[in-house]
């Protein structure tokens, strides 16, 4: 058991020495890294317990493996401020120089579920909106969205505006000011659905983020579920005392 424990010490802390090379630019994005072996005489330690810190770090994303090549530092993770209400996706990612966009993969009306009557204050059967978004950066998939969001309040959502801030469509087209989020961020495994969208093998890391949005008079304008990533996505907090 001493063994197991001063192994995975051993990679953890491999681990975190090539992540903070990465970070301090000494490897480059898309550059090679040294060999297992090379890897090995760096750091005194055995090939298994390179080769265990490296498949960490390929599913946390910050390094890929090509087939007889070898393995490579990923393009810095996306970050998006889970603070900031200012800046939308877009600015937020053109920010870091990537290009963000947005497709919208379905809009329908559908009958509202209990849980979505109760969230709108609408009777079971009403009609809900319902749409389903694909945001991508540097044209790869990013994270999959569906937002529900009532129709009494918001009728005649048109598709093509809803490939931009969906927010500020709510407020140009139908005078509602989303004032308040109520955030709720867990850690999932992608299932085969959400592994095809977000072009990742099922069972990969995602975050989920639940949100609900409410509008100045406190109604509630939309209930959504956000899936990203775990390997590209990176999110900041914030917080002033």
């Amino acid at each position: 058991m001493e063994e197991v424990n001063k192994e995975a010490a051993l990679h953890s802390i491999v681990k975190e020495s090539i992540i903070n090379m990465i970070k301090s630019g000494e490897y480059q994005s898309n550059t090679k890294l040294p060999t297992e072996a090379e890897f090995c005489k760096t750091f005194g330690v055995s090939r298994t317990t390179i080769r265990t810190a490296l498949q960490q770090l390929t599913i946390e994303g910050y390094v890929y493996r090509i087939q007889g090549k070898g393995t490579f530092v990923a393009e810095n993770k996306v970050k998006q401020s889970l603070t900031s209400t200012v800046e939308q996706f877009s600015e937020q990612i053109m920010m870091q120089g990537k290009n963000p966009s947005i497709k919208v993969l379905q809009l329908k009306v559908i009958e509202a579920t209990d849980f979505l009557a109760k969230q709108f204050k609408q009777n079971l059967g009403d009609p809900v909106n319902c749409l389903e978004r694909m945001r991508y950066v540097n044209d790869a998939p990013l994270q999959y969205e569906i937002s529900y969001l009532p129709w009494y309040k918001v009728p005649g959502l048109d598709s093509a505006a809803c490939e931009k801030s969906l927010y500020k469509m709510l407020e140009t087209k139908y005078n509602i000011k989303i004032s308040k989020t109520v955030e709720h961020l867990e850690l999932i495994l992608a299932d085969d659905t959400i592994s095809k969208k977000l072009e990742i093998a099922p069972g990969s890391p995602c975050f989920l983020l639940e949100t609900f949005a409410f509008s100045e008079d406190e109604a509630a304008i939309e209930y959504s579920k956000t899936i990203y990533r775990g390997d590209r996505a990176h999110f900041i907090i914030e917080r002033n005392y």
